[in-house]
């Protein structure tokens, strides 16, 4: 049975309890001009230096509603995926021509000079290449973004799943209560005692259970300098 991956754009727009619009694509650039590797290198430079700018002079007349974003719909989304919402200067993957393009034609509409870029990705494409799905934001100023691109591939429709226990302390503790009982249940009854103590036997095992689980998971977590995804989304240290 195959499973859709997740496309961290469609899960933006449930948050923000809005549909998404099948009109809503941009035109692609009729021609090029004699200049254009020139102003390529602009941009590229102002998406690697990640200017500190929670601003930029749009137009709003000409803004997609459907791809403005709070700041705390963000955040969501970058907990419940376990993903980062960074500065563009920290992104290491490869930035699309298409990104590019669009840069342009959105400082040509708005006739403007963008800066300040985010991205949202997963933590390995902040360090290392990867084929994940990144969304390139510029701000619009009152902790909302305006969507400019995504690209790669989408995430696996597994990883809100697998990425549930790291969300918070409390989820962690009850995956690992939960982790605890059915390992205790996988264990033979009698295996340790006779029948006449099934119940001791089942409640020491299951907090043996417990403390082998957790002491495993804290150990890991310490040693390689892990944190909680709402600790971590907005993080630039790749240790978190």
């Amino acid at each position: 049975m195959m499973f859709p991956r997740t496309n961290l754009k469609d899960q933006l727009d449930r948050v923000k309890f809005k549909k998404t619009s099948n009109e809503n694509i941009l035109k692609e650039v009729e021609s090029i001009f004699s200049n254009v590797d020139a102003e390529n290198t602009i941009i590229l430079n102002k998406i690697a230096s990640g200017d500190d700018i929670n601003f930029n002079n749009f137009n709003t007349d000409k803004l997609e509603s459907s791809k403005i974003y709070h700041i705390n719909q963000i955040e969501q989304i970058c907990i419940n995926y376990r993903l980062r919402f960074l500065d563009s200067k920290y992104f290491k993957g490869k930035l699309p021509y298409e990104a590019i393009s669009k840069i342009k034609t959105l400082e040509e509409e708005h006739e403007t000079d963008l800066k300040g870029f985010k991205i949202m990705a997963p933590s390995k494409l902040f360090k290392l290449e990867n084929a994940d799905d990144p969304l390139l934001f510029a701000p619009i100023g009152n902790d909302y973004y305006y969507l400019i691109h995504k690209w790669g591939n989408d995430l696996s429709p597994f990883r809100r799943i697998m990425m549930w226990p790291f969300k918070t302390f409390e989820n962690f503790i009850f995956f690992a209560l939960f982790s605890a009982l059915v390992c205790t249940f996988l264990v033979p009854s009698g295996f340790f005692m006779d029948e006449d103590n099934l119940t001791t036997e089942f409640i020491l095992l299951y907090l043996f259970m417990f403390k082998w689980i957790g002491g495993v998971s804290i150990f890991y977590g310490f040693s390689k300098g892990k944190n909680f995804n709402t600790a971590i989304w907005r993080s630039k240290y790749y240790n978190a």
